[in-house]
C-alpha cells in the first residue's frame, strides 16, 4: 500500500489559504482516481482506492499543520508502513511559487507540518513534495503569509503547480522517487 499525504489545516476558513497545497494535491488526486475522502480515522480523512493495481489511501490530517505527524504516526503504525512507501506533499517558502520539488528524504526545512511528522516517525526518511509559495513581502509575518488567501493571479499558479504536483504523485507510484525528481525537479515550469 502506498500512502499519499497532503498536509493543510481543516476548515472552510483555510480551504484556500497557501498553507492547504497538500489539502489541493489530494483533492485533485481523489477526483482524477475515483477515491471519496469520506472516512474519518487516525484524526484524518482518508479515502481508499488503487491507482492502477497499487492500493492507495490519500489522507488529509486533521489536527491542524503543527501536529501533522500525530495523524501520520498512528497510520504508518496501523498499516506496519514502510517510510518508502508514504508520500507527504506540503507548501514551502523557501521556492518560487508553482516550483516543485521532489525529495526521496531530507529536514523539515523549518516546515511545522514536517517537523511534527518527523518527530512522530523519528526519522526523516520518507519521499516528499514541495510546493512553493515563496516568501512573504517583508511587512508581512510568514505565519500570517501562508494562512492568507492568495490573489486570483497567485492562485492559478499555485492551482497548475497542485496539476503538476498530482502528476508527480503518479510518477513517484508507477516509477519511484527518482523518477518523480528527474521528470519534475528539473522542469523550468515556464508554462507558469
Amino acid at each position: 500500500m502506498k500512502v499519499i499525504v497532503g498536509l493543510g489545516n481543516p476548515g472552510l476558513r483555510y480551504a484556500k489559504t497557501r498553507h492547504n497545497l497538500g489539502f489541493w494535491v489530494v483533492d485533485l488526486l481523489s477526483q482524477s482516481w475515483g477515491i471519496s475522502l469520506t472516512k474519518h480515522k487516525f484524526s484524518a480523512v482518508i479515502g481508499e482506492g488503487r491507482f492502477g493495481t497499487e492500493p492507495v489511501l490519500l489522507v488529509k490530517p486533521q489536527t491542524f499543520m503543527n501536529r501533522s505527524g500525530e495523524a501520520v504516526a498512528d497510520l504508518v503504525g496501523f498499516y506496519k508502513l514502510d517510510l518508502c512507501d508514504l508520500f507527504v506533499v506540503y507548501d514551502d517558502l523557501d521556492l518560487a511559487p508553482g516550483l516543485l520539488r521532489v525529495r526521496a528524504a531530507g529536514s523539515s526545512g523549518g516546515h511545522r507540518g514536517v517537523a511534527s511528522i518527523i518527530e512522530h516517525l523519528q526519522s526523516s526518511s520518507f519521499p516528499r513534495l514541495r510546493i512553493g509559495i515563496g516568501q512573504p513581502p517583508e511587512h508581512l509575518d510568514a505565519a500570517d503569509y501562508v494562512l492568507q488567501v492568495p490573489e486570483e493571479a497567485e492562485t492559478k499558479i499555485l492551482a497548475e503547480a497542485c496539476q503538476r504536483a498530482a502528476e508527480a504523485v503518479e510518477v513517484w507510484l508507477k516509477e519511484g522517487v527518482s523518477a518523480a525528481m528527474n521528470q519534475f525537479n528539473r522542469r523550468q515550469n515556464s508554462e507558469t
